[in-house]
């Protein structure tokens, strides 16, 4: 499932080596404060440069693309993407036999059928 919550629900969608990634999420008011920038600190913490993140150099540039108008939600469905600009699929082709500890290779191979 690719989708959780109740008050919220919260759905991620992309992977790693595809054009975006992105999340989904149904159940924010309207009328809340909200911008890319808002995103910056968080995104930080897994910048390149820190320890025990990528070697990939995304911008990690965040990019509303629905639920919010003149830098207020709308109430409806928040919509916020990714772009991948550094994708090599044939890096990812050991973790087909090999999953990563803490990554989602095993049980997403399970899911999809070896499909990602």
């Amino acid at each position: 499932m690719n989708t959780f919550g109740h008050n919220f629900r919260v759905s991620v969608f992309g992977e790693s080596h595809g054009q975006v990634v992105g999340v989904t999420i149904d159940g924010v008011r309207a009328g809340l404060m909200l911008s890319e920038a808002d995103f910056q600190e968080n995104l930080e913490r897994r910048s390149p440069t820190a320890s025990g993140t990528t070697s990939r150099h995304e911008k990690d540039i965040p990019k509303i693309i629905s639920g919010v108008c003149d830098g207020h939600t709308t109430g409806a469905p928040l919509t916020v993407i990714f772009e991948n600009d550094d994708t090599r699929s044939a890096d990812y082709e050991t973790f087909r036999r090999i999953p990563r500890p803490g990554h989602a290779d095993f049980s997403s191979s399970v899911k999809f059928r070896g499909f990602k």
